[in-house]
């Protein structure tokens, strides 16, 4: 049996971020990988469905030219053929830039092509080899969720690995499952001519959990593609589509966009054998800030734990399990950081610290500002649609989360994500300087808000929003 310091399964991001570090203190590992190689972002995910949306977006412009005394833009045409070849380009790019900065620079033996599974604690079987590992991280990533009875639709049913594959797009689509994946790519396909209606079992879009987000969210795309909330989608295979039923109502499409979630790929890993006690969903306990199962010297990192399963949250765990497999048996409890979420819609949809499902009203103040004929810029670029909801606490008077949907609200919501990770009072927040005229000024405006209902009035005023000199 080959025996080796650690083996990491999986060369996603997580697999990767924990290889680029090990290899600085020690050529002792193995990264086993079962499947294409390029990360879960670069193949299937944030950047090939980008492209898609910047092309989508850009042709969509078309119908707002003539606002600006911009006259012929009905004229344009798109050719989704093109589109499709541009995705695949630029996803081709993005993995083999993946694959040539990391797997490839590996000595023989090193990188194994194969799905790895436990036959014992610490011990890895990949292709008939058994490797003993002092330590293992598994970071095997995720796949989209299908349920069974839904794959005898066949090539009629895509996912998100699926779609971008596809030579030309159908010409009627039902995209089932409306959060950040399917709302941005059942956006994308409306805008590039696809007909498409939209279903979600919640009576939700993107995520969002703040009523006025929601209701805003909802009033906005349903201006674009039919929109069904709160019930299930059945599925029934044709011979010239698909039927997609609902209780009192039916829909023909030519195919089925699934984006239902990921599940974690765990379940091909016989945890067992490794002597993990697994919960009624199949998953390992472990500790969300050393990313260490139980008290073993094994460590889950990205999305097959499933706790956030963003890119740049799978290469901070990637970070966190490879430092304490390193110092294995001594493990280091690491700071999350604030949670932040982006969903590539027009309007964008943002999300960023305490969730409000999460919120205890009791001591949190909850504003919402609507974007609606408020902002001078946001006028003058036909883009004044929209609203900002933001929670403060009330003790300590810091903002603590929200959610945001306007257009260009993945800047914004990066920008108060910082100020939640570095505790920032919303007094604090309105003494930083916002130019005029900005979108900015519509963040200012939210948070002078959520300032009035955090602040008792005689702690307000002029004198409370200037800086006495030291």
């Amino acid at each position: 049996m080959r025996k080796v310091e650690c083996v990491i399964l999986g060369a996603g991001t997580s697999g990767l971020t924990a290889m680029d570090e090990i290899r600085k203190k020690t050529d002792d590992f193995v990264i086993i990988n079962g499947g294409p190689l390029g990360t879960t972002c670069a193949r299937v995910g944030c950047m090939p469905s980008k492209a898609m949306i910047q092309s989508a977006n850009l042709f969509h412009k078309r119908n707002a030219l003539s606002e600006f005394g911009l006259e012929g833009g009905e004229s344009l045409q798109v050719d989704t053929v093109k589109v499709l070849e541009r995705v695949r380009r630029l996803r081709d790019r993005f993995t083999n830039g993946v694959q040539s900065g990391s797997t490839a620079t590996l000595k023989e033996g090193q990188f194994i092509d194969g799905y790895a599974s436990f036959i014992g604690p610490n011990q890895i079987e990949v292709n008939g080899e058994k490797i003993q590992a002092e330590k293992v991280i598994i970071a095997t990533g995720s796949r989209p969720v299908v349920p069974e009875p839904w794959k005898a639709l066949g090539d009629k049913l895509l996912t998100s690995d699926e779609i971008f594959e596809l030579p030309k797009l159908p010409k009627r689509i039902a995209v089932v499952g409306l959060g950040i994946i399917g709302l941005e790519l059942g956006q994308a396909l409306s805008r590039l001519g696809v007909e498409v209606i939209g279903f979600e079992m919640l009576k939700t879009v993107g995520g969002l959990s703040a009523p006025s987000a929601i209701d805003k969210a909802i009033e906005l795309f349903k201006q674009e593609f039919p929109i069904h909330l709160g019930a299930a989608a059945k599925l029934e295979n044709t011979e010239t589509g698909v039927l997609v039923k609902l209780e009192n109502e039916s829909f023909e499409v030519d195919a089925v966009l699934a984006s239902l979630g990921r599940r974690p790929n765990i379940d091909n890993l016989d945890l067992q054998q490794a002597g993990i006690n697994l919960n009624e969903q199949g998953m390992p306990s472990f500790d969300i800030n050393t990313m260490q199962i139980e008290d073993k010297p094994l460590f889950i990192a990205g999305d097959v734990n499933a706790y956030r399963p963003i890119l740049h949250e799978a290469a901070h765990e990637g970070k966190i399990a490879v430092l304490n497999a390193i110092s294995y048996p001594e493990v280091t409890a690491y700071q999350r950081k604030t949670p932040l979420g982006i969903a590539f819609t027009d309007p964008d949809i943002g999300f960023f610290g305490a969730n409000y499902r999460d919120l205890d009203f009791s001591k949190t103040e909850v504003v919402s500002f609507n974007l609606e004929k408020s902002n001078g810029r946001a006028i003058v670029m036909a883009e004044d649609h929209g609203v900002i909801c933001l929670y403060g606490d009330k003790q300590t008077r810091r903002l603590i989360g929200g959610e945001i949907v306007m257009p260009h609200a993945e800047h914004f919501t990066h920008l108060l994500t910082w100020a939640v990770e570095q505790n920032m009072t919303v007094l604090d927040l309105i003494k930083m300087p916002f130019y005029h005229p900005v979108l900015e000024e519509a963040i200012e405006s939210a948070l002078y808000k959520l300032y009035q209902a955090l602040y008792p009035e005689q702690e307000r005023g002029i004198k409370a929003e200037l800086t006495v000199m030291q």
